[in-house]
């Protein structure tokens, strides 16, 4: 029998009470899965915790499952909607584009573009053969003829490539140039190579086009007994205004078109202009045919737009500038962002269904590992009433999903201080790309992710699961511990996600008294920002529950909310770095990278920002002296003695992991109190990059000052504020001694303050009295 493993994904990650939600499912070595709808309460199973916890809700979804293998189509690629089969030239063609190959030498076909059927061998292509270099060949069904470069292709060089093929004399003849310049490739103008190559030769067959091939760039049309077509010999690398013509063009008239010259009007049978379509808020999927047929191509898998491409200059570093120089579409073979795996199953959500984590919890055989998933969604309220939400941080979540760090990052054990704990469902996602990549990752040929998505399976967001690097809940399961603290001190609370954020601005959190965050919500919107910034001014209240929050700029495609967009730049605590001139988003065309760095440090919300990380201790904090000022003493109120924080489940105290610090210089409101702050950290927690101009010599934990997690309070407009834990672990450290902890105390006396409307406590003292207690 084979092994039994089942994994899924939700149509939705938040879903209102009374709307429909669609369950997408694969299993392997089961036909029947047993399905059970629970609300998650608490994800970690450490022993001073209270253990996993779930509630079983009784529903129609409930019950047996008809499941099956589902089959995920990799890489991205451009597909061209022909319907009248107008590139089914039967005849005499021209092909040509600009390629800027990361892989050439990959051992594997890659078709640039073309109209071919790999199984039966029939049609055309333009690519690049195993051994890396240019080739064209055309076949029909039986026979395929071809005609190869000379010289090999060098990977990240800007190349003019195209092919010339006569149809009556059987003359095909290749056509590669490099357009290299001072700045658009890897290696400069001073390198001695040949990188030009013509050849000519006469082929004996013709080619013969299937009636439903599709034309493709960056891939071709093949098939499988079991998943039926798909696409594959898939093309890593940039492409650029690609073109196919319906006659022979001429030497000259390449070497025209090679200079950035429109192709011949009268040959052109479709030219996919790839700058066309930028505007100041970045570009969509479909890549405009500027042809007299108007053939457009529909991008699968998110192809990264707004690249730099093959006429790039190095002055202007974004789209918006001068969109003409950023033509270059980059595609990657193991790039997933929708498994479109079909529907299994249904559910309406019942309108009396609690705001909550919920998950479908699937289990197949021995019901545990592999042969159990759940799969998660949060259901949000259709008519607000609690006086506190819970913002659930699922741009993070997404940043997160499937990271494989144990595996690839040379960096992780001398970062976590820490050998990596790996179960079967970590060697699982590893093993199989088809779910997907984390921002954490990089691509086959090196290049960062930089879009991720919720449709399709996020092994590391459900309950239980412990990040391998650190054995530790993080992200999702970890802010199980928060859901947990809130069921146990039994408030009534609303559930919205980033998303919702992000999609209605201000009137998302507008009806609610208090916010609070998760533990890491790290990856946030521009409109996420504003929203926050107008509810404190507004009168509402924040507590920031995290360390390393509101850190990476990202964007969310218009038309496909569920894929969030984000480029690494060259600051901050980062996995990769993106090339020059490729900083800004292609989803919204907004600058990326550290908001710090656009002028909106996280210090200006939340009173702190991140300052270090360190993956194998936690510390507890320390009562700072504004923690005995009449205006907030009210906070520590019943906590005894000097320390805060000294249980937790996360390394065993509150302060850690990744924590923040106040810095009136970066925007902390100067009226900020500091309630409370960590010291005496391993030197395993060192000082973030973007904090660092020269580096010396002891910027570790037990010998610099500003690595330390602060615990901050500031009043705002209208009887608004913010608290803030400034660290990852805090949220961690609530369910120790089952909830009868001095970090539970503390939180208690906040969040009963902020959810009461009128002045808060403290507010009859004004901020320059100084008296004490």
């Amino acid at each position: 029998m084979a092994e039994q493993k089942i994994f899924g994904y939700a149509s939705k990650i938040s879903v209102k009470q009374g709307e429909e939600i669609n369950f997408h499912v694969s299993a392997d070595g089961a036909e029947v899965a047993q399905a059970q709808l629970v609300r998650l309460v608490h994800g970690d199973n450490h022993k001073d915790g209270p253990g996993f916890i779930e509630q079983e809700i009784g529903h129609a979804i409930n019950g047996r499952w008809a499941v099956r293998k589902q089959f995920t189509q990799l890489g991205n690629f451009l597909r061209v909607d022909d319907p009248k089969r107008l590139l089914k030239l039967d005849g005499s063609l021209s092909m040509f584009c600009f390629i800027w190959p990361t892989m050439p030498k990959k051992g594997k076909r890659q078709i640039i573009m073309g109209r071919w059927d790999t199984v039966t061998n029939e049609g055309f292509a333009l690519g690049i053969n195993p051994q890396g270099y240019l080739e064209f060949w055309v076949g029909n069904g039986k026979e395929v003829d071809y005609v190869t470069a000379e010289l090999p292709l060098i990977e990240k060089v800007w190349y003019f490539v195209g092919v010339s093929f006569d149809h009556a004399s059987g003359k095909a003849e290749i056509y590669q140039e490099s357009v290299l310049n001072r700045y658009n490739s890897l290696i400069g103008t001073v390198v001695p190579y040949d990188f030009a190559s013509h050849v000519q030769t006469k082929f004996r067959f013709r080619q013969h086009n299937q009636v439903d091939t599709p034309f493709v760039i960056a891939g071709a049309r093949d098939f499988h007994i079991l998943r039926g077509y798909f696409v594959g010999d898939l093309y890593s690398g940039k492409i650029d205004r690609p073109c196919i013509c319906r006659r022979p063009l001429t030497r000259p008239e390449l070497d025209a078109c090679r200079e950035g010259k429109e192709p011949p009007k009268d040959a052109v049978a479709a030219y996919w202009d790839t700058s066309v379509g930028y505007t100041e808020n970045g570009i969509g999927n479909t890549v405009v045919d500027t042809g007299p047929q108007g053939l457009s191509a529909v991008g699968v898998n998110n192809p990264v737009r707004g690249m730099t491409g093959w006429n790039w200059n190095g002055k202007n570093d974004c789209f918006r500038l001068a969109p003409g120089e950023f033509g270059g579409i980059e595609f990657h073979a193991d790039a997933v962002t929708d498994c479109k795996w079909p529907v299994t199953n249904t559910m309406t959500i019942p309108a009396d269904l609690k705001s909550g984590a919920y998950a479908i919890r699937l289990r197949i055989g021995p019901g545990q590992g592999l042969s159990e998933e759940y799969i998660v969604f949060f259901v949000r309220s259709s008519r607000p009433s609690a006086k506190l939400c819970f913002l659930v941080p699922t741009g993070s979540y997404l940043a997160y999903a499937n990271e494989s760090l144990s595996f690839d990052a040379q960096i992780i054990q001398p970062m976590t201080g820490q050998p990596p704990v790996v179960t079967d469902i970590d060697i699982e996602t590893y093993e199989h790309g088809e779910f997907g990549f984390s921002t954490y990752n990089n691509f086959e040929d090196g290049a960062g992710v930089c879009f991720t998505s919720y449709k399709r399976p996020i092994i590391n967001m459900r309950p239980k699961y412990r990040m391998s690097s650190m054995n530790i809940t993080w992200q999702f399961p970890a802010d199980l511990s928060i859901v947990a603290w809130l069921d146990h001190n039994g408030y009534d609370c609303d559930f919205i996600t980033d998303e919702d954020l992000h999609r209605e601005g201000l009137d998302a959190i507008k009806p609610y008294n208090c916010v609070m965050t998760g533990t890491h919500p790290e990856y946030v919107s521009e409109r996420m920002l504003d929203a926050q910034e107008d509810f404190v001014s507004g009168g509402g209240r924040i507590i920031y529950m995290g360390g390393n929050g509101y850190y990476w700029c990202v964007g969310y495609m218009p038309d496909e909310p569920a894929c969030m967009e984000v480029r690494k730049l060259d600051s901050g605590m980062r996995a990769w770095a993106a090339r020059s001139g490729e900083h800004y988003l292609a989803s919204t065309g907004e600058k990326s990278g550290l908001w710090r760095n656009r002028g909106r440090a996280p210090q200006k919300l939340l009173g702190v920002g991140m300052i270090s990380e360190g993956f194998e201790t936690c510390a507890p904090y320390r009562k700072m002296p504004d923690a005995f000022h009449r205006t907030v003493s009210w906070i520590t109120e019943g906590v005894e003695g000097e320390i805060i924080g000294d249980r937790g489940l996360a390394y065993g105290a509150a302060a850690g992991i990744e924590i923040d610090r106040y810095d009136l210089s970066l925007g902390t409101p100067p009226h900020t109190k500091i309630i409370a702050s960590s010291g005496g950290h391993s030197d395993n927690y060192v000082l973030v990059t973007e904090e660092i101009l020269y580096a010396y010599a002891g910027m570790v934990g037990s010998l610099d000052y500003r690595i330390r997690a602060d615990m901050t309070y500031f009043t705002s407009l209208n009887n608004g504020a913010v608290f803030s834990t400034g660290s990852i672990g805090f949220g961690q450290a609530l369910p120790a001694n089952r909830f009868d902890n001095s970090a539970s105390k503390l939180l208690k006396n906040v969040v009963d303050a902020f959810i009461v409307d009128g002045k808060l406590p403290g507010q009859n003292w004004t901020l320059e009295e100084k008296q004490w207690r």
